[in-house]
């Protein structure tokens, strides 16, 4: 992607938002808006169209998740949503990545990974390894038949897409997914994105959430497929 990275500071917190944006604008990140809760962030995201989003979870009048969903659901033109959090694995995060968000941050996270990570969630990857994803969605994610029989189109998938993203829920990285399936990296690139485009997801923590709400992978049942 061309041109400067731009980016939207969310946190009821101002030393917090402070320190995040000294921190991305020393790498030449552009932040070019702030706010203290979800609905001032709503608002900057629809005046601004920043590429990323950093947003907190628990925030007063509006929280992040509510946030995230409003941001995700009206039109998002490419803005990606990072959850910040002082816990790495509670029931918050889960639901905002069922809102849309691409992953997640502690807050005491270091300015290089901080750095690193907004570029890289920029770029369309997901900010969260698939094993972490699978520990979240087997902890709190029921079985939804509306939304299992909403995402039926599952049907649209070719044989060999359906067993990738069977393995990809389990927690395989895309190195892993080419030496299981004896495939190049490059396929296996190939087939990853094909999912995503047919079931209209934005990346593959979507994609984790997806097979397991549809029942393709079920909450605590086998961590491997042969």
């Amino acid at each position: 992607m061309s041109g400067p990275l731009r980016a939207v500071i969310a946190d009821d917190q101002a030393l917090v938002r402070t320190g995040f944006r000294m921190i991305l604008s020393a790498d030449g990140i552009e932040v070019v808006a702030e706010a203290a809760d979800g609905a001032e962030a709503v608002a900057a995201v629809r005046s601004t169209s920043p590429d990323v989003v950093l947003m907190d979870i628990r925030m007063p009048r509006m929280d992040g998740i509510e946030a995230t969903r409003r941001i995700m659901g009206g039109g998002a033109n490419g803005t990606r949503v990072v959850i910040l959090t002082t816990y790495d694995l509670d029931h918050y995060v889960y639901a905002a990545l069922t809102a849309g968000a691409s992953g997640f941050l502690l807050k005491d996270v270091s300015p290089e990974h901080l750095v690193a990570a907004v570029r890289l969630v920029r770029s369309g990857d997901a900010l969260l390894s698939p094993t972490i994803t699978r520990r979240l969605i087997e902890r709190f994610a029921p079985r939804d038949e509306a939304k299992a029989d909403l995402h039926r189109d599952l049907s649209g998938l070719t044989p060999r897409e359906l067993e990738v993203l069977r393995l990809l829920a389990t927690g395989l990285s895309n190195a892993e997914l080419a030496d299981r399936l004896t495939l190049s990296a490059t396929t296996v690139k190939t087939h990853v994105a094909r999912i995503l485009s047919k079931l209209g997801l934005r990346d593959r923590v979507q994609a984790v959430v997806l097979a397991y709400e549809t029942g393709l992978i079920s909450p605590g049942g086998p961590s491997d497929t042969n």
